[in-house]
């Protein structure tokens, strides 16, 4: 029989994805080589939960999408351990998949094949997936326990980024051997001799009844750059050096100042996606904890910039302006359809145009102080406005000529080409082949050094786990190699014609679709849009894994598709 193979490996912090993969492999092959058995495909997820369902695992869908084709080349899957592949209720509303398309599925707990009409089987299958949601919940408990204690006895610098005027300095070794072993070691919190004394200017000044935004521009006025600036290395993805009104509230809200540790201040909520569809599994949403539910160190466990009175004090006024009430209350839902909300940004200044209303019509706005002016030096007007309706009808044209089924054809070749010579171009200078040969020439080498170890008298079952696990991982890397060496292929015809075939019709669908589809089908399709206002242009692009970039001029008062812009 030809067997595919499916494995799971949570994180790579964790757990090294290569051992794991192996031990799996080797597991999955000790079950069906002895029926004759072998693996000619290999589906291996790296770095996911095991609570995301199938459909949300890369390797786990394209399993499934293989399984439905005609044209796969394995008769049944082999799975090395159920824990890592199912949680829950996922076995349930997998298995059918596979029953429907006669895949068998294997594996070493039941002995081989799983009996669709095997009542023990069944249960032996609901049974790991119920542990494994056990252990992760156990580990969840665990972890949180741990860090309570931890923060609660010992006020210890549990990690993340130093909050701003502080920085990290050295506290000793770790006090886990293991870790301690692997040069790890405990940090705390030291007072930043540049930015702390901002942190007590910031806390006079509110308690003296300065708010936030003057605050903030004059901390900006006087030349002091905000924390994004300060420590650019961990925000190269911001470029603003102006002080925020919302830099100033999260300083005034974070109680750490204090010199004592405090935990949970946050937490993690999963959430069902979509109610009336189970299957879909859940999302992570972070929220904000009630001041009550904090945990806080027993003692101070570093030099606080700020005493408890002054801290109590700015909580107290934050409340009576009505800055921020409920620090648990969830964020307010807008009740406008804005369909290009994070998808339109300003030429000027390159921030995206938040949405707004006015008058009953909806507008995507871009406001700039005078400080962000000055410090970027730019030409920007206090607010710049764009109307939503003005641009709907002509970028749904864009997109149905530059996707339809006319044009869509040549522009997919064209990329085809382009991904196919970048894809050579990397291929030829691929560095993992000789990584590759190098882990073969190690397995081998251990491979003598064990047969040696057994002819000295070496334990017969000792020495065959280790022989049976290098052979595994020297089986893996030859596969691998395998693949590298084979040049990638450019897109057929077929597919390209599966595409086009797909997005037919796309002007008709956004016409009829609700105004919350119609924003997700931009968002999915990689729509990004720039404002211009000197020359009242709006240019359109489509940017995705399958249409890499299909720009397009759309003058204001003629905003239908232009194609002398398109190359623009």
């Amino acid at each position: 029989m030809r067997f595919a193979f499916y494995g799971r490996v949570s994180t790579e912090d964790q757990q090294d994805p290569q051992a794991s993969k192996a031990w799996q492999l080797s597991r999955a092959r000790s079950l069906i080589e002895p029926a004759g058995g072998g693996i000619v495909a290999e589906f291996f997820d790296i770095g996911l939960s095991r609570s995301l369902p199938w459909k949300r695992r890369p390797e786990a869908l394209r399993l499934l999408d293989t399984i439905k084709s005609p044209s796969r080349d394995f008769d049944a899957v082999v799975i090395g351990e159920p824990q890592r592949a199912f949680y829950g209720s996922q076995f349930g509303m997998t298995f059918p998949i596979f029953i429907h398309y006669g895949v068998g599925l294997w594996v070493p707990e039941v002995g081989g094949a799983v009996d669709p009409g095997s009542d023990a089987h069944d249960l032996v299958m609901a049974l790991y997936g119920g542990m494994s949601k056990g252990e992760r919940n156990r580990i969840k408990i665990r972890v949180r326990s741990a860090m309570k204690a931890q923060t609660e006895l010992e006020g210890r610098y549990l990690g993340g980024r130093p909050p701003y005027g502080y920085r990290l300095t050295d506290a000793g070794p770790h006090p886990n051997p293991g870790k301690a072993g692997e040069g790890k070691r405990l940090h705390k919190l030291e007072p930043d001799p540049i930015t702390a004394p901002v942190v007590e200017r910031i806390f006079v000044e509110y308690i003296a009844g300065r708010g936030m935004t003057s605050i903030a521009r004059g901390l900006t006025q006087d030349g002091i750059p905000c924390p994004s600036a300060y420590d650019r290395g961990r925000n190269p993805h911001r470029r603003t050096e102006v002080w925020e009104t919302t830099a100033i509230r999260a300083i005034l809200q974070n109680p750490r100042y204090t010199g004592r540790q405090v935990w949970n201040r946050a937490r993690t909520d999963e959430v069902l996606i979509d109610v009336d569809d189970v299957a879909l599994g859940h999302e992570a949403r972070h929220r904000w904890n009630h001041p009550s539910e904090w945990v806080w160190s027993n003692t101070e466990a570093h030099t606080p910039l700020i005493s408890t009175d002054v801290f109590e004090r700015a909580q107290q006024t934050v409340k009576a302006r009505g800055t921020r009430g409920d620090a648990g209350k969830a964020p307010r839902r807008s009740r406008h359809p804005y369909l290009f909300r994070g998808l339109l940004r300003c030429a000027l200044c390159g921030r995206v145009m938040a949405g707004s209303v006015n008058h009953g019509r909806i507008y995507y706005r871009c406001k700039a102080s005078r400080d962000y002016v000055r410090q970027h030096e730019i030409a920007h007007p206090p607010v710049l406005y764009v109307r939503q309706e003005s641009i709907t009808d002509p970028v749904d044209r864009f997109l149905s000529e530059e996707l339809g089924q006319a044009r869509l054809p040549d522009t997919l070749r064209r990329i085809a080409d382009a991904s196919h010579r970048a894809a050579l171009a990397e291929h030829q200078k691929d560095d993992e082949a000789p990584r590759l040969r190098t882990t073969i020439a190690e397995c081998d080498a251990k491979t003598v050094r064990y047969r040696a170890t057994l002819d000295a008298g070496g334990d017969p079952a000792l020495v065959a786990g280790w022989i049976s696990e290098t052979t595994a991982i020297k089986k893996a890397a030859q596969a691998r190699l395998g693949l590298t060496q084979v040049p990638p292929e450019r897109m057929t015809e077929q597919q390209i014609a599966a595409i086009v075939e797909a997005f037919g019709g796309l002007l008709g669908l956004l016409r009829r679709a609700e105004r919350q589809d119609r924003a997700e089908i931009y968002t999915r399709i990689g729509l990004q849009m720039i404002y211009r206002p000197g020359t009242e242009t709006v240019l359109a692009e489509v940017r995705s894994k399958e249409i890499d970039r299909v720009p397009v001029w759309c003058p204001r008062g003629d905003r239908y598709h232009n194609p002398t812009g398109a190359a623009a």
